[in-house]
């Protein structure tokens, strides 16, 4: 009897033991099943939400974004219709046109029109854009970037440095920010905003290649920024700006692709931009210093000839009664600075000259023989013609 009694328990707590193992194996596996003391299952945590979608992106490397939303409100096409005189060739056949060789030619006109851009300056309306995209036009319609159509007035042109002022009237007029072409530098990021090939408002980028370019017959007074951001027929008149949106230049030229030419552009610099912009304001036209020199370039093999230590921008003639020759400079004198800044080249010294104020005075350094001379020279206004 004991025996069997003995049996069952030892039974028993075998089957204790071996349930209470299995239950532990349970809930190792699905602890979910472990009630708390309320009777409801422990919760699980609940999985991590998906990161949004902009949040999994990586972050550009580099955008302009902000600079050309900056800058592009205030950049504007312009229109123009131009009255073209052409002649007929009444006999587009040669032999036909050497029998009767004697007959007068006759002509007709048509209407050409062309397209340009922009640059809205002030409140007032002003906008600045290339003498050459307005010039002789018969009708001149600008668009604004906001859809917005106005016919402007000629306030003033300056064909001297191919920039023209025009005016409209409308409301809430966007205005770009100028920047300091003075500070700008070969290897800076530059964007050009204009109206090529009629796509309207399209901006380019690249960098400053050059700055102060002349000699290219562009213009009179030419100090031009160069650059290889793509400027196309349509740019003209429209802004290069910089990476902060800042007005650095107005895009006037290209290089022929013609010539098998590309990446090469350039811009009027804003800081000449400011005074033609300035006078014509206030004075509807360019107001310029003028001392009667004409400088020129002359290389070093040249100034030897003619006796001089080195080369760089000679005197070459002097306007009778001017005020250089009456402050004693001579043909021949080696410019050396003007108002402390050296002279790099003859148009340097003609743009120098130029934005001085009629009735000031300039300090002029030059080199006659050996001697160094420093004479100051009253400025005049520039004669009409000159």
């Amino acid at each position: 009897m004991l025996k069997r009694l003995g049996r069952g328990l030892t039974f028993i707590a075998g089957s204790v033991v071996g349930g209470l193992a299995l239950a532990f194996v349970i809930i190792a596996l699905h602890p979910s099943l472990i009630r708390s003391p309320g009777g409801s299952p422990t919760p699980r945590p609940a999985p991590a939400a998906p990161a949004p979608a902009e949040q999994l992106r990586e972050p550009p490397l580099a955008s302009y974004a902000a600079a050309v939303k900056r800058a592009a409100p205030a950049v504007v096409n312009i229109y123009t219709a131009r009255v073209v005189t052409e002649q007929i060739n009444p006999f587009p056949f040669a032999p036909f046109g050497e029998l009767f060789g004697n007959v007068l030619p006759e002509y007709r006109q048509r209407i050409q029109r062309s397209l340009g851009s922009g640059v809205i300056v002030d409140k007032q309306g002003h906008i600045v854009t290339n003498y050459h995209v307005i010039a002789n036009a018969a009708a001149i319609r600008v668009q604004l970037a906001d859809g917005r159509i106005a016919v402007p007035r000629i306030v003033g042109v300056d064909p001297d440095t191919d920039l023209a002022v025009l005016q409209i009237n409308l409301p809430n007029l966007p205005v770009i920010h100028f920047g300091r072409s003075d500070h700008v530098q070969v290897g800076d990021v530059v964007l050009a905003i204009g109206n090529p090939l009629g796509l309207s408002q399209t901006v380019t980028n690249g960098i400053v290649s050059a700055t102060g370019r002349a000699g290219l017959g562009i213009s009179t007074f030419e100090d031009f920024i160069q650059t290889d951001a793509p400027i196309n027929f349509g740019n003209s008149g429209g802004a290069l700006i910089n990476s902060n949106g800042d007005l650095i230049g107005i895009n006037t030229a290209i290089v022929a692709k013609s010539l098998g030419v590309t990446g090469i552009g350039f811009a009027i610099p804003v800081d000449m931009v400011r005074g033609v912009l300035h006078d014509i304001i206030k004075y509807g036209k360019v107001i310029r210093g003028w001392i009667g020199i004409v400088p020129e370039d002359i290389t070093d093999g040249e100034a030897h000839r003619a006796g001089l230590a080195h080369g760089g921008v000679v005197i070459a003639n002097l306007y009778a009664a001017s005020p250089a020759q009456q402050a004693g400079l001579k043909p021949g004198d080696l410019l050396l600075t003007i108002d402390q800044a050296p002279v790099k080249s003859a148009n340097d010294a003609r743009v120098k000259i130029a934005r001085m104020k009629p009735g000031s005075t300039a300090t002029v350094r030059v080199l006659r023989g050996t001697k160094t001379l420093t004479l100051t020279v009253h400025v005049k206004q520039q004669p009409a013609g000159l």
